[in-house]
């Protein structure tokens, strides 16, 4: 589930951690990268917790709907078919799922009032009525409308913020995730969740390295950086800028399998989204320069099938 990008944003921020609290030991900072690794998986599985829940109480609104003493010709056409389609089905009584959000006691995480008032924001809406009168109405499609309309609501976005801060990081990688779900129902296997945990070789074998190494080597990447910095000093780059460009250097020398254009274009890009609007020609810049110095030196080394550094 996680892609290395995501991997490189959890890096640097425990690298960023372990820069600013003087208190936090490397231990704890690798404790709490595995930790950010946990709750991306964990925000997956509270995000389709949080749309079952909502889409569950369709029930709740035809069973008023069917005690209404003058119903209109929608109370009538009315059925909590949103909640009992095989898709959804599925999904609510699979066995993994049910155990994650029992194990992670999502259920006390937010109060059940929340998902109330979503559910009654999606049922005023004109995609909910024209499913519920269309007898030949496409479920999945429905499901995914429900999930769009839920991530523009502010208040779903609110709610999931305040229990998950790597919500608006994580995001893009978990609308994805669901959107497989969705797709996938009804023929799910047993550990079909588990397979959208992150493998050991993103997580571990890249991440973990990426992050054990900056933290390790930080002299030698200092040593690498000085004498590029033309007109610069070192102590008063950007905090992040200097995190970003030592992991960059890492990936480059130790990270044998990604072209070094990849390295190089990846880091900028997060240095877009979380550093100063300068920050991204000052890292291309700067990478650039340290790429054709370890060139020079015959410190690339790249190998696999069709790789161009």
């Amino acid at each position: 589930m996680l892609s290395r990008r995501s991997v490189r944003v959890k890096v640097m921020q425990a690298l960023y951690a372990l820069n600013t609290d003087k208190d936090l030991t490397f231990e704890q900072s690798k404790k709490a990268y595995w930790k950010s690794v946990d709750r991306t998986f964990e925000l997956l599985i509270f995000n389709m917790y949080a749309l079952l829940e909502i889409i569950r109480l369709s029930i709740e609104d035809g069973n008023k709907r069917e005690k209404k003493h003058l119903p209109s010709d929608y109370d009538k056409k009315f059925t909590p078919k949103l909640f009992k389609n095989g898709i959804v089905q599925t999904l609510y009584l699979h066995e993994g799922f049910r155990k994650y959000v029992k194990d992670l006691n999502l259920s006390s995480k937010v109060d059940k009032d929340y998902f109330r008032k979503l559910y009654s924001k999606v049922a005023k809406s004109e995609e909910y009525e024209k499913y519920i009168m269309n007898d030949q109405a496409d479920h999945l499609e429905m499901l995914l409308e429900l999930y769009r309309f839920c991530r523009a609501d502010d208040f779903f976005n609110e709610i999931i913020e305040d229990i998950y801060f790597n919500w608006m990081d994580d995001k893009s990688l978990v609308i994805g995730s669901i959107k497989k779900c969705f797709k996938a129902s009804p023929n799910l296997t047993r550990n079909f969740f588990k397979g959208f945990y992150p493998d050991d070789e993103t997580v571990k074998e890249y991440g973990e390295i990426l992050f054990q190494r900056t933290f390790e080597e930080d002299k030698m990447l200092l040593q690498i950086i000085k004498p590029l910095l033309k007109n610069w000093d070192h102590e008063r780059l950007a905090l992040i800028d200097t995190i970003l460009i030592k992991m960059a250097i890492v990936e480059m020398l130790y990270c044998e399998t990604i072209p070094t254009k990849v390295t190089i274009n990846e880091y900028v890009e997060v240095s877009k989204m979380y550093s100063t609007p300068k920050s991204k020609d000052f890292i291309n810049g700067i990478l650039d320069k340290v790429l054709k110095t370890l060139q020079n030196d015959g410190k690339i080394v790249k190998k696999g099938r069709g790789l161009v550094e």
